[in-house]
């Protein structure tokens, strides 16, 4: 029996190929795809993973949610993944159209209808928490929930602190990290290093000749060119695929769970996400600040590392 999907997302060129990683899965139903605000604007994102589901030959229903952060003036990425999000290519408009239904009520009304169902998150977590917000208990009937996002213990990608999914809307970070969905925090300091397609690998994927395995790598190239400017290594970074690929295949990540939390008031470490590794939150200097983490007793499971090999050849499967 296929597993049950569900993933909200804004829709740019990695997400682009973290959507053709599921749809693509033999063993897996992609029940909604539901976006928000983020990489570009909800709109554009909507557009993006309707134009992904007509590549892949999927008529999975997708739901435009949430155009902004719950608190802060919405700041997109286009510096990283173009005006379009998929590098300016020009692509052609997708032939449908989203649902009527807001996807906010549609992460609701599928969670429910589908218990024991895969959360994976890609963008900001605004749609996630406006749907806990509406209603709390959606989270007992997940059975896993992905989350793209953070630099647990690491320098972030869009500030010296902060990954930028959770620095575009931290407060929804938080509510989302402190609900009980089961969360599996997948960092960027995941998708560096060995994880990087590089060169070789590129042109292993060129030679595929397919048409998915084609736009992967061409709706990534302003990415390679930002990634290349940001860290100065040179290849193709795929932080959503590497989170995609974890959803499919968690036996790929090494875990530990730890309380876990989001700066959302200082400006320089806003969006930082604090990882208590060493397990020192509940000793008696650090309780104050992290009583109502500790209140709730709930931890978050942290991927540190991943099998790159095998995260490859599981992209490279889904290209094929």
């Amino acid at each position: 029996m296929p597993r049950t999907f569900l993933i909200d997302t804004d829709v740019a060129s990695d997400d682009a190929v973290a959507l053709i990683m599921a749809l693509r899965a033999p063993d897996v139903h992609v029940a909604a795809i539901t976006t928000v605000a983020g990489n570009v604007g909800v709109q554009q994102a909507t557009r993006n993973a309707l134009y992904v589901a007509e590549l892949c030959g999927a008529n999975v229903p997708v739901y435009a949610g949430a155009p902004k952060p719950l608190l802060r003036v919405h700041e997109n990425a286009a510096w990283f993944h173009g005006r379009d999000g998929l590098g300016d290519h020009g692509y052609p408009p997708p032939l449908r159209s989203a649902e009527a239904s807001h996807a906010v009520d549609a992460l609701i009304a599928v969670i429910d209808a589908n218990p024991g169902l895969v959360l994976v998150t890609l963008g900001p977590l605004t749609n996630v928490a406006l749907a806990l917000s509406k209603k709390p208990d959606i989270a007992t009937r997940v059975s896993r929930c992905v989350v793209m996002g953070g630099a647990p213990c690491c320098e972030g990608n869009v500030t010296p602190a902060a990954e930028y999914n959770i620095w575009v809307d931290p407060e929804a970070a938080r509510i989302v990290l402190r609900s009980a969905l089961p969360v599996e925090l997948v960092g960027w300091q995941t998708s560096r290093g060995d994880s990087v397609l590089n060169q070789s690998d590129i042109e292993y994927v060129q030679g595929l000749n397919t048409r998915l395995a084609a736009f992967a790598i061409e709706c990534n190239s302003h990415a390679r060119k930002a990634f290349l400017e940001q860290t100065g290594e040179d290849g193709i970074s795929l932080p959503d695929p590497v989170a995609m690929s974890i959803a499919l295949d968690p036996g790929i990540g090494t875990w530990s769970s730890h309380y876990a939390d989001v700066e959302i008031h200082s400006e320089l470490t806003r969006g930082m996400t604090v990882v208590d590794r060493l397990d020192v939150a509940e000793d008696e200097r650090n309780q104050a600040v992290w009583a109502d983490v500790l209140r709730e007793e709930r931890k978050v499971k942290v991927c540190w590392t991943i099998d790159a090999k095998r995260w490859k050849e599981n992209l490279f499967a889904a290209l094929r």
